[in-house]
């Protein structure tokens, strides 16, 4: 897929074969669009784009051992003319803040109908910053509304810390967590014992009753 003239060339990063087959038709059927590359991990990407030469980067924000929030970051480092749309499952009003924030240019939500994929897709690579009505709300209410009472302490928190915290606040258990993550079990536990170090929280009782707080608050928020 080295050959694609007239063409602007679209680099996939998505963890599910099914994602990255879904968007490679998708994308296929527009004149103007081509697949140049793709993989699941964020290591591989950047050892890929330099040689695939992408016009954008699709990249999901939960990667194969690897978070997408660092890759987006490396990206801009290594390649800052390569614009990155983020296509994620992951709520607006828990990750686009800290995708626009380490130089994502658009954040699309997994939910959204190819056309929307397709209009991101063209905004983006015509220099536009793409964001959802959910994702302009959340951003604006940065300002709008002022922080949450918890937030400064949940900045704190890395990227995958956060996706830790968010899913235990939604009742699912670690062993599910890992397996969502493809990490070991122990892997959760040890991004626990961090999460309750930095939120200063005693013990497994607290961390759970203060990521169901701050989920609740943040759904009904």
């Amino acid at each position: 897929m080295t050959n694609l003239p007239n063409k602007k060339r679209i680099f996939l990063v998505d963890d599910h074969p099914l994602v990255r087959e879904w968007l490679t038709n998708l994308i296929q059927q527009q004149p103007d669009l081509a697949v140049c590359g793709g993989t699941e991990s964020a290591p591989a990407a950047l050892s890929s784009v330099a040689s695939a030469r992408p016009d954008l980067v699709i990249a999901d924000i939960n990667l194969k051992n690897s978070s997408g929030i660092e890759l987006i970051k490396n990206l801009k480092e290594l390649h800052a003319d390569v614009p990155v749309l983020v296509l994620s499952m992951h709520d607006e009003s828990l990750y686009a803040e800290r995708a626009f924030r380490a130089g994502a240019r658009g954040y699309v939500n997994k939910r959204e109908t190819a056309q929307k994929m397709v209009e991101a897709i063209r905004r983006v690579l015509d220099g536009k910053p793409y964001v959802s009505e959910k994702a302009g709300e959340v951003l604006a209410g940065e300002t709008a509304r002022g922080r949450t009472v918890n937030h400064s302490a949940i900045e704190l928190l890395s990227d995958r810390e956060l996706e830790v915290f968010d899913k235990l606040g939604q009742g699912i258990g670690t062993k599910q967590i890992a397996e969502d993550f493809r990490v070991s079990v122990k892997t959760i536990q040890e991004y626990c014992a961090r999460i309750k170090e930095k939120l200063e929280l005693s013990n497994a009782t607290e961390l759970l009753r203060e990521a169901v707080r701050w989920h609740d608050a943040k759904s009904s928020g």
